[in-house]
């Protein structure tokens, strides 16, 4: 395996600790096979270390293991036999200690006192001792006691590389040529996306995920992405901060909004080594925010699948908890998951209510705490996680959050165009209208669509869905064909939220004319402002009709 930038980079700074004979090192990881066998490399190469030495491991089954794999003392099982062991060795070497955090404690089980202090003890013999000597804890948790916090070395040891698990996969693909069982297609952009699809699993788990895509039908190809996403969404689940969403929909799926819709084609595929040619950098995320029920939520589900990437739902309810600190911890773990399996997508559904707490300083500051924590991130992070935010309240924002820099575009949807309810009716009509028992006499037809689109005028998205479901509920409850009255009457029952909401529709529709992007493009906005009545509702000083100019700066994409 090839020996990447970030490898070495990490491999010296491991280097240089021995050197400087640091007694006490603590790497916190899951995969003890793969970070055994960087200490291993690290104490065998003359050209990073001067004096080589013999690796020597420790776990509770087994007592402490030569390099060779064999036992060097049978009663070093107990922990403080096997400090002393330690103690009087009298070789150059790295002892690897892989079980030892169960004595300091955590999970609320108290600290085995005489073990730390015995630690505390070889101190001085081991940065005296003739022969260089250090000791390394691994462990799938950090657990530190106060004791050791001033002794212990806390050394990061990340996940896989990119190139790590592409060599992983090209190894894979090697021996399946020699046995020709498995039917590989796969360009060399394929590999890439592939490979960049299991960042955030353990050199493992990638393995079982590539194993597991070539054994469900035969074949390895670029549409098993999908099967190492799924094995991503154990680590996801197991966080219980952060959800994984697996949705069905596609960007065909929703209908209009077609600046947005091009302004994320464009941007699709830029985590990939291609966009680096042109010295693009990942996208960093967009706010989308405008009229309850146009769409807002939908086509940030709809992202994932065209994206190909894994999308994570933020809830910021599980951020806040009741225990004094835990909440920043939640928000730290929650960026950290997101960035451990970047590429991927972090959705911020309703971002506006989980940082409502910031302005009254009623929970003693965690709020602004935490917001100035995801501020930071949202700045300055280099990992390719695009975050997608909505907001209905958009005046509930703070303004930092909507500086450039944040996100990369501030979007508005208002509500649908004609154009755009022709194509939510479409989508909904032809979604549910298969069943030819059902559909009967009726044609879903331009001109049928024409004629609903100019009825429900000033209907959202979720409410134009809402009546193609009450028209079908018409037709089922006396058993018959569907036609087109019942559409027209379920049309003529519904009080759009336009109505009932114009006084707000009108301030979002305002803040929006100066500082947002509209989602809809040029043309199909023309066409909505030749429509006699655009939105009814009376305004408080008046009892005129209130007729809103469409709100967003007009930017075709």
């Amino acid at each position: 395996m090839i020996a990447t930038g970030n490898q070495l980079k990490a491999k010296k700074l491991l280097a240089n600790l021995l050197k400087a004979r640091f007694p006490y090192l603590y790497i916190q990881t899951w995969e003890e096979d793969r970070v055994l066998s960087v200490i291993r490399s690290v104490a065998n190469d003359v050209h990073l270390i001067k004096t080589e030495r013999e690796v020597l491991t420790w776990r509770l089954t087994t007592g402490i293991i030569g390099g060779q794999g064999q036992s060097i003392s049978g009663e070093s099982k107990a922990p403080l036999k096997a400090l002393e062991f330690i103690e009087k060795y009298d070789k150059p070497c790295i002892v690897v200690l892989q079980d030892f955090h169960i004595y300091f404690g955590g999970q609320g089980k108290l600290p085995d006192y005489q073990v730390i202090r015995k630690l505390r003890d070889m101190l001085f013999n081991i940065k005296q001792s003739p022969n260089p000597k250090n000791i390394i804890f691994t462990s799938p948790f950090l657990i530190l006691p106060e004791d050791l916090q001033k002794d212990i070395t806390i050394v990061d040891f990340d996940l896989p590389t990119y190139q790590e698990i592409q060599s992983v996969l090209d190894e894979m693909i090697m021996v399946n040529k020699q046995s020709g069982r498995i039917e590989i297609s796969l360009t060399s952009e394929d590999k890439e996306r592939l490979s960049k699809a299991a960042l955030g699993l353990t050199l493992s788990e990638a393995e079982n995920a590539f194993a597991r895509a070539m054994v469900e039908d035969g074949r390895l190809d670029v549409h098993d992405v999908e099967v190492i996403l799924e094995e991503k969404e154990q680590i996801i689940k197991k966080t219980g901060i952060l959800e994984f969403i697996t949705s069905e929909l596609k960007m065909e799926d929703v209908g209009g909004l077609e600046n947005l819709k091009r302004w994320l084609s464009k941007r699709n595929k830029s985590w990939l080594d291609s966009a680096r040619k042109y010295g693009l950098p990942a996208p960093k995320g967009v706010l989308i925010t405008g009229v309850p029920g146009c769409g807002k939520s939908l086509i940030s589900k709809s992202i994932s699948s065209m994206w190909q990437l894994p999308l994570l739902r933020l809830d910021m309810g599980k951020i806040f908890s009741g225990i004094v600190g835990s909440s920043e911890e939640n928000m730290r773990k929650a960026i950290k998951t997101a960035e451990a399996i970047s590429p991927s997508i972090l959705w911020i559904d309703e971002i506006e209510k989980g940082f409502s707490g910031i302005t009254n300083g009623g929970d003693s500051g965690t709020s602004s705490r935490i917001f100035g924590q995801f501020l930071t991130w949202m700045q300055e992070k280099t990992s390719p996680v695009f975050v997608i935010a909505t907001a209905n309240n958009i005046s509930g924002l703070p303004p930092e959050l909507m500086r450039k820099g944040r996100f990369d575009e501030i979007f508005f949807v208002d509500l649908p165009t004609k154009r755009e309810r022709k194509e939510i009716l479409r989508v909904h009509m032809e979604k549910r209208l298969k069943n030819p028992e059902v559909i009967g006499e009726f044609r879903l037809t331009e001109e049928v669509l024409e004629d609903l689109a100019e009825r429900c005028e000033g209907f959202v998205g979720a409410e134009i869905e809402q009546l193609v479901i009450d028209a079908l509920f018409e037709a089922y409850a006396e058993e018959r064909t569907v036609c087109f009255d019942d559409f027209a009457r379920a049309i003529a029952n519904t009080v759009p939220l336009s109505v009932t909401q114009a006084e707000q529709i009108r301030s979002i529709r305002e803040w929006a004319n100066v500082r947002a992007v509209t989602a809809t493009p040029q043309e199909d906005r023309e066409g909505y402002s030749k429509e006699n009545v655009v939105l009814t509702g009376k305004d408080q000083d008046s009892e005129d009709d209130v007729r809103f100019n469409r709100g967003g700066r007009t930017i075709d994409f």
